[in-house]
């Protein structure tokens, strides 16, 4: 205890602390992405409880990583080649990853984009509340083993780690809800965030390779992109209320 209490009396950990809360918090975003499109796909009444349920157990999964954190760093040791390239554990877990993203993305933009679909991927739609906790799981591992890998270049202490995994998962739980909300009353939205799933998948597929794709233009892209939604946003509202008030123009 008396440990804790020196290490959070030093400025610099605060410094350290900061940091990861905001690096967690931006990595979060990704994360807070999938979630949103994966939870909108079960019944209604189910979406606040899972989006509670599967934050707050990866909540306790990365709390659980931590831990286990001289395993993890030893995960970016190669462990084979490929034409070349030598692949570590953590490597072969951000392709994993990133594979999944770019499948889950393309295939709920076919869903989208397809008037008619095939009766089986019709019937893929409904999804069971169980299989959207295992895949918020699934997703959590690989952004998680990344950022704790990130985090151990900051700093060397784990609590100041949790207690920044802790206020970030906070911020995810207060965001999960309104963001959901939004995304599922604007359904132009969830292509816009389709395409950022897309995005991200690609580029964990590339780090995965040893490409680094620096996260400041992937974050740079999407809040551009977003901004231009937003204006979309407000031309289209703004279409409506000029309609409306023509129609009772007219009517009076």
């Amino acid at each position: 205890m008396e440990e804790l209490v020196t290490l959070f009396q030093d400025p610099v950990s605060w410094a350290a602390l900061a940091t990861l809360i905001v690096m967690e918090v931006v990595l979060g975003i990704d994360n807070l992405v999938f979630v949103a499109i994966l939870t909108n796909r079960l019944p209604k009444r189910q979406r606040p409880r899972a989006r509670r349920v599967g934050i707050g157990l990866a909540l306790v999964f990365r709390l659980v990583l931590l831990t286990m954190i001289a395993a993890i760093v030893r995960l970016t040791q190669p462990v084979f080649e490929i034409a070349g390239n030598a692949l570590s554990w953590r490597d072969i877990i951000l392709i994993s990853g990133g594979l999944f993203l770019v499948w889950k993305a393309t295939r709920e933009i076919h869903h989208i984009v397809d008037p008619n679909p095939a009766p089986s991927l019709y019937g893929a739609v409904a999804m069971g509340f169980a299989a959207a906790i295992v895949q918020i799981l699934a997703l959590d591992l690989v952004f998680s083993i990344d950022s704790i890998i990130t985090a151990v270049g900051m700093t060397p202490h784990i609590p100041i780690m949790m207690v920044a995994v802790v206020v970030a998962v906070g911020a995810m739980l207060l965001a999960a809800d309104p963001l959901s909300d939004f995304v599922q009353r604007n359904p132009t939205v969830i292509m816009l965030a389709l395409g950022f799933l897309l995005l991200i998948g690609t580029a964990l597929i590339a780090d995965g390779f040893g490409v680094h794709i620096p996260r400041g233009y992937i974050y740079a892209a999407m809040g551009f992109s977003a901004l231009i939604e937003m204006l979309n946003m407000l031309a289209r509202r703004a279409r409506r209320n000029r309609a409306r008030s023509s129609l009772y123009g007219e009517d009076d």
